[in-house]
């Protein structure tokens, strides 16, 4: 990892970053607790969530569109606007308002893909293909130690001077990123003026996973793991009430805990993706998820603190896994759709799981529900780890190969008609 810190180009975009994934960090439990607080519902705190992710049903359109700009720029804008879209939190005020927050949810979703989506972009222009996996490890630390701060510094914000304050310095990050990006310079090309229909670029990302053998495992794997990981963003909310009989609050406590696995996670990822490879990687991310949601399915507080801790371990390593995949797999071209659309692919089951664990949670027993989930994550796994020789490990051949640039035709639809690494 120290490598990639010493290249001056990718510090000032972790530096943008890192305010940014500061901003997300008190935000994102922050709302659900909020509506936690408001309604009084396990079901409604987790449904924040759902309301989140549910944008990414559109996340082709927006890689689409993330292809056809210049990525720096935009980036910066995005950032502004996402700033923009927290200010109607400030007009919450009591359980008639919840609205507001799930409207709020909803638009911070949208910017979330288009943001990830850009900077799936950046990295791949910024750092070469040996560094990605390191790349992607040190934002995945980063992001995942805030978790040690950021939740309770949340809740701490919103327990002190309610929503307004909470929402004020998550601008704040916002507007700071947008502000240090603007200082990076990045060299990039123009695309070719010959491009093809819109609705072949629409699902050209679509295309290409489909086409790319790990790509296609890793999205079809991790999916289906996705059906019931979503399960937990509500069942943590009744594990904290009915089974530690706690407030809700304490789940700050929880994700704290997770933040030091992910930490552990974050610094082994590169080293683990050079070992068994960015498919291999992936399977040992999920198959960490099944026997912490089977550990939850008894409420004790050592051994809750011991499950969180494995989940966050798990979670750094399937995405440093699946965004090098992509990174490496995908002609830059064509980057931008390709992870919007894994998003939309993983995302998509996880906003259904996480919309059906709000509905389940009030009818069934949590600890059943947790041991499904343990039980689906563990065979999910399997299927990844059996693809794992589909990726060999980093540096063991040599980079995608892309179409000439002599040649006058399209990139992407030459990108999706071979196969990388033929």
């Amino acid at each position: 990892m120290r490598t990639v810190l010493r290249r001056p180009d990718f510090r000032l975009l972790f530096g943008g970053l890192l305010a940014s994934m500061a901003a997300e960090s008190i935000l994102l439990l922050a709302l659900a607790v909020w509506v936690k607080e408001l309604t009084g519902s396990d079901g409604l705190a987790g449904a924040t969530i759902f309301a989140i992710i549910a944008p990414m049903t559109v996340a082709p359109l927006v890689g689409w569109f993330v292809d056809r700009v210049r990525r720096r720029p935009f980036f910066i804008a995005a950032n502004l606007v996402t700033a923009v879209l927290l200010t109607p939190l400030f007009a919450v005020r009591d359980r008639a308002d919840v609205w507001i927050i799930y409207l709020v949810s909803v638009l911070y979703g949208l910017a979330y893909i288009t943001l990830s989506a850009l900077l799936s972009g950046l990295i791949r222009q910024l750092v070469p293909a040996d560094l990605l996996a390191d790349a992607n490890g040190v934002l995945q630390t980063v992001r995942q130690g805030l978790r040690l701060v950021g939740p309770l510094a949340g809740a701490g914000l919103y327990a002190a001077a309610g929503g307004w304050l909470l929402t004020g310095v998550a601008m704040a990050g916002f507007l700071t990123a947008a502000a240090v990006v603007g200082l990076l310079r990045v060299d990039e090309t123009q695309r070719p003026r010959r491009q093809p229909r819109w609705s072949t670029e629409l699902v050209a990302g679509l295309r290409h996973l489909a086409a790319e053998p790990a790509l296609h495992r890793a999205l079809l794997g991790y999916g289906l793991g996705s059906l019931v990981m979503g399960f937990s963003e509500s069942l943590i909310f009744a594990y904290v009430d009915q089974g530690l009989r706690r407030d809700a609050a304490f789940v700050g406590v929880l994700v704290t805990v997770q933040g030091v696995g992910g930490l552990v996670g974050g610094l082994l990822s590169p080293a683990v993706v050079r070992r068994v490879g960015e498919v291999g990687t992936l399977a040992t991310g999920v198959a960490l998820f099944g026997p912490a949601a089977l550990a939850l399915a008894y409420p004790n507080l050592w051994l809750g603190f011991g499950a969180v801790l494995l989940a966050g371990v798990s979670l750094p390593l399937t995405m440093v896994g699946l965004h090098t995949l992509i990174q490496r797999r995908t002609p830059p071209g064509l980057i931008g759709r390709v992870a919007a659309a894994s998003e939309a692919v993983v995302s998509g089951p996880q906003a259904f799981s996480i919309g059906a664990g709000a509905l389940l949670v009030g009818v069934l027993d949590y600890r059943l529900l947790f041991v499904a989930v343990g039980l689906a994550t563990l065979l999910a796994s399997a299927y990844l780890w059996h693809g794992r020789t589909l990726t060999p490990p980093a540096g063991a051949r040599p980079p995608v190969p892309l179409p000439s640039p002599r040649r006058p035709v399209d990139h992407d639809v030459v990108a999706v008609r071979r196969r990388p690494g033929r």
